[in-house]
């Protein structure tokens, strides 16, 4: 069933003529294959579920602890010297500990190799997203431009709920790198812990109190 609030991320503008399907699987991605095969927000890194060797390894191995995987801090050096967020400002160590978040499955609050990877895929998507959309090459994106890049990303808020989020998230009405990203991180996270707890598909779930503080405030 399809309705406001779920979405699926491909992040390539849809050909004109062709709708959006809210709540349905990412197309192209065996929802099978990985965990949350329909995730919202971003297109899984492809072969992110396998542990084969990867040009990448090498380059998180070099960042992560002997554990082989890294902390929010670690996050915040391998993606400032990977040059990632290019000429914008690099990511915040509070946005890094809710990209940690958002992929910690088994809750270590740590990322392993390939939670990286998808998380590494999920920015470079996000990342066009943002040049897409940012018509006027301000570094920044405004209000309507970000409407359009929700929409894109398959997400169909309410004004009410896209005022909330820009209000939040903007600076003097701007919404800028870091700040978008650490918002599609959080969109994308608490729909998750949302999905995972609409059976139904209906858009409305009961949980516990307790379960809510721990689905929430990690994020």
């Amino acid at each position: 069933m399809a309705y406001a609030g779920y979405g699926f991320g491909n992040f390539h503008a849809p050909s004109q003529g062709i709708e959006i399907q809210i709540g349905q699987p990412v197309p192209g991605v065996d929802p099978h294959m990985c965990p949350g095969g329909y995730q919202p927000g971003y297109t899984p890194y492809p072969g992110s579920c396998s542990s084969a060797n990867d040009s990448m390894w090498t380059f998180f191995t070099d960042v992560a602890g002997q554990d082989g995987e890294v902390d929010a801090e670690e996050l915040q050096k391998c993606l400032t010297e990977s040059g990632i967020s290019g000429s914008y400002s690099p990511f915040s160590l509070e946005t890094c500990r809710i990209m940690i978040a958002m992929l910690d499955r088994d809750n270590t609050g740590k990322m392993g190799f390939n939670e990286f990877k998808e998380l590494w895929a999920a920015i470079n998507a996000w990342k066009q997203n943002f040049l897409n959309t940012d018509q006027d090459r301000s570094g920044s994106v405004e209000h309507h431009e970000f409407s359009q890049a929700i929409a894109i990303m398959g997400y169909r808020l309410s004004p009410q709920t896209l005022n909330a989020i820009v209000q939040r998230y903007s600076k003097n009405g701007r919404i800028f790198f870091d700040d978008y990203v650490a918002c599609c991180v959080k969109l994308r996270a608490l729909t998750d812990f949302f999905r995972r707890r609409d059976h139904l598909q209906q858009g409305s779930v009961n949980f516990m109190y307790e379960d809510f503080l721990q689905g929430t405030m990690k994020i």
